[in-house]
């Protein structure tokens, strides 16, 4: 069996994913690098080192995500951390659009149904469908913990507050997907608590990554300090928060 702790992050083979694992690497994991091209995750698990693994992992479909469970099992026969980074912000930005065009055109009165369900097939669907796969085997190890990596603009209570700065481009696309991830961490909190498997939302903040086309002010360190830390934690710490860096609460 494997002796050191097995962490699966997906969509790992760029920006906050692929720096979650170089950092899980580095405090002692194994770390199987999710990615939907196995090529581009060969790629990024080379550049993470020796303890990093490609994964191939389509969040979207159903044979892949059975596909990795089983390898996962058969090669590693353990699951420490899953960490659920895999999102996408849209399928049809326009090139050259900036993020405040593309939100006017996926208000709830114009938004095409197609791109919403596109982005929350990767942001929800996805996240549930690879928590029922991979929680046998987090079930089989002691300890075992869930991070979900949501989104700062995915707060209902933020979004309320008139003195929010992006409340604006709250819609039903990406902003309410990650609504929507934030209240499956709360269901799976509530369903595994009496297990001991701890489960938690975080915030990487608005990092300079392909999700937002580099726009963002963050590094990919910091955007992946939360999730890292989150991970680490011991056996003691809460489930369901929903967390920035260094353990500001962000609410629901």
């Amino acid at each position: 069996m494997q002796d050191k702790p097995v962490a699966l992050v997906t969509g790992a083979n760029q920006g906050i994913g692929l720096q979650i694992a170089k950092d899980l690497v580095a405090h002692g994991f194994t770390v199987l690098v999710g990615s939907r091209d196995f090529e581009r995750g060969e790629a990024a698990a080379r550049e993470v080192g020796q303890d990093a693994h490609a994964l191939q992992l389509d969040v979207t479909d159903q044979a892949s995500i059975t596909a990795a469970a089983k390898r996962v099992q058969s090669e590693f026969s353990r699951l420490d951390v899953l960490i659920q980074n895999a999102a996408i912000s849209n399928t049809n930005k326009l090139p050259g659009q900036t993020v405040a065009e593309y939100a006017a055109t996926t208000r709830p009165s114009n938004v095409s149904l197609d791109e919403m369900r596109a982005v929350w097939d990767t942001n929800v669907f996805g996240v549930l469908a690879v928590y029922q796969a991979m929680l046998p085997l987090l079930r089989q190890t002691p300890g075992a913990r869930i991070v979900n990596v949501s989104s700062g603009v995915g707060s209902l209570t933020t979004n309320s507050d008139p003195a929010f700065p992006w409340r604006s481009i709250f819609g039903p696309v990406y902003p309410a997907s990650k609504t929507a991830l934030n209240a499956l961490t709360v269901a799976m909190a509530l369903e595994l608590e009496p297990e001991g498997i701890k489960v938690n939302a975080v915030s990487p903040g608005f990092t300079k990554t392909n999700l937002n086309g580099y726009a963002g002010t963050e590094t990919v360190e910091q955007g992946a300090a939360e999730a890292v830390r989150v991970a680490l934690l011991g056996p003691d710490s809460p489930t369901g928060t929903f967390t920035r860096w260094e353990g500001e609460t962000i609410p629901w």
